[in-house]
């Protein structure tokens, strides 16, 4: 049986991430110094000492996590025999499995983070969560909440759990639709823009072009996508799976049901919080899940 090494998404970030990691642990420090540098700001201080405002614009967010996840990455002796991310996550993956370089994938999430952040504003629009409705059920009452707007399910998290993102009359119906069909829970969420949703679009053309400049190669282990919740290794597919990534569903349950039948029977979350540690315990009870956040967690 093997393990699984699955790095977060946006919403996992906390001020004060990765402070340990950079005053012990020698290999993460260089990696913070670095991202300064090559991004010409300073984002250790961003990430250490927020302010929390500041670390929750999108173009903030997702190079922080990113970076956090990386250097949280730096001393792990274990071989994953697969990897996975969630949304953002990705591409800390896709550097564990050597299909991009740290370098550029900082380039590229900064950059995604600034487009999806301009997309927002030019396309305002929304996320909410719902709990306790099944996919197919969520999907139909989108389906139905887009005489209103645009409204589709963006993130299949975990059996219940699901996000769906779009304009904000769309995802407002769909909302009061899925109250009437018996949702546990339906909460709007404080998000800058409706993510993994057509609202994207424009996100998508600028970073298709950064990714087709961008050197990549074949993964050296499997690296599970979220739009296919599939294994991937070629350069080319997973060219063309990030680019449909930014308005597409993360198939998050389906993949982590995929690994785990692939002989997953350890996940190790690297990078800020827990989330995905509840979202696979609940979707795949019997495998075991461990996580790896704070310098501590390095040494167990």
């Amino acid at each position: 049986m093997s393990i699984a090494f699955v790095f977060p998404g946006q919403g996992s970030q906390y001020v004060g991430m990765g402070r340990d990691l950079y005053e012990q642990v020698p290999e993460a420090r260089a990696l913070f110094d670095s991202a300064d540098r090559i991004l010409g700001v300073p984002f250790h201080q961003i990430c250490f000492e927020g302010p929390e405002e500041e670390l929750r614009q999108t173009k903030n967010t997702q190079p922080a996590i990113f970076l956090h996840s990386i250097a949280a990455a730096t001393r792990l002796k274990e071989s994953p025999a697969m990897v996975a991310g969630h949304s953002l996550g990705e591409y800390s993956a896709l550097v564990h499995a050597k299909a991009l370089s740290f370098e550029d994938a900082l380039h590229l999430v900064r950059l995604r983070g600034e487009l999806m952040q301009q997309a927002g504003t030019d396309h305002p629009g929304t996320m909410a969560a719902v709990v306790g409705l099944d996919p197919q059920t969520v999907e139909a009452l989108c389906a139905e909440a887009s005489a209103s707007g645009v409204a589709q399910a963006a993130n299949f998290n975990s059996p219940g759990q699901i996000v769906i993102s779009g304009s904000v009359a769309g995802v407002h119906a769909a909302m009061e639709l899925a109250k009437a069909r018996g949702a546990r829970l339906v909460k709007e969420l404080p998000v800058s823009g409706a993510f993994h949703s057509p609202l994207m679009e424009s996100a998508r053309t600028g970073l298709k072009q950064a990714l087709d400049a961008v050197r990549i190669h074949d993964a050296v282990v499997p690296v599970y996508a979220n739009v296919t919740a599939r294994p991937v290794r070629a350069a080319a597919e997973i060219r063309d799976l990030l680019v449909r990534q930014l308005t597409s569903p993360v198939r998050w349950e389906e993949t982590v049901v995929n690994m785990a039948a692939d002989g997953a029977a350890t996940f190790v979350e690297i990078g800020p919080g827990k989330v995905l540690q509840g979202l696979i315990k609940r979707t795949v009870p019997t495998v075991s899940v461990r996580g790896v956040d704070k310098a501590a967690d390095l040494a167990a």
